[in-house]
């Protein structure tokens, strides 16, 4: 069969524009999870959440969409109907970080907290769902807080972390082990120096006129070391996405 001129034009202009959209495809990578990793209001600042300092480990191929939110836990995000339209969007190869615990963990309050048994039934589910759409779930255990006690880190966190350990080995999901993580960065700081990794404000701040002490979420400075120690997980994992970390890292 002979092909024309114009044949051959629009086979050429098809191919091109099938490379283009290939080249510019991006990997999304979703957080899901609470306020430890959540975008923050200007009204906030300096609290920052580790999830707004981890586009900038990343080339320009991977856009990393935190929706991730104050309050919530693996019970309320579903409930309130955060996770549908992402499940929605979802697309083959891309990444559902998934870090919850803070708030699970908060029984007395039963519209965000949940037993240990319902703590893995609804990982179980994020991940089954997540995989249904054919993409990469990735479970990471909730961030230690600053919960010094004569000088020694206590766990404020019980059982649930033990339960992200468990269904990410029984359903084979990469884990980032955040609380081992940040228990050993702030065990390494030590009591005092770690401060800084924290929402401490003086009086006076915009803010916070009273000034504030928080030690469960980070100074932008925490978020960034924090969001370090993610991406240090992704590359232990091997993770596609270790692939398109900058090169400068």
């Amino acid at each position: 069969m002979r092909l024309n001129f114009f044949s051959i034009l629009t086979i050429f202009t098809i191919s091109a524009l099938l490379s283009f959209t290939l080249i510019q495809k991006k990997t999304i990578v979703y957080i899901i999870g609470d306020s430890t990793a959540a975008n923050k209001q200007p009204k906030a600042y300096p609290e920052t959440g580790w999830g707004m300092e981890l586009q900038s480990f990343f080339k320009a191929d991977v856009v990393v969409d935190n929706r991730a939110l104050n309050g919530r836990s693996t019970k309320s995000f579903r409930a309130e109907n955060h996770w549908q339209p992402i499940l929605d969007k979802l697309n083959p190869g891309d990444y559902v970080f998934i870090e919850f615990g803070h708030n699970d963990e908060k029984i007395d309050k039963p519209a965000v907290g949940v037993s240990l048994p319902e703590f893995k039934t609804n990982l179980i589910n994020y991940i089954k769902e997540s995989r249904s759409k054919k993409a990469i779930p990735v479970l990471l255990t909730p961030i230690s807080r600053r919960s010094f006690k004569n000088g020694v880190l206590i766990d404020s966190h019980g059982g649930y972390p033990n339960i992200t350990r468990q269904v990410a080995d029984s359903l084979k999901v990469p884990l980032i082990d955040m609380q081992r993580k940040t228990e050993s960065l702030l065990v390494r700081l030590g009591d005092i120096p770690s401060i800084k990794l924290f929402n401490y404000v003086d009086s006076g701040n915009v803010n916070y006129p009273t000034g504030k002490k928080d030690d469960t979420h980070l100074s932008p400075d925490g978020a960034k070391l924090v969001a370090g120690l993610v991406v240090e997980g992704i590359k232990e994992l091997k993770l596609g996405l270790a692939k398109k970390l900058k090169y400068d890292l």
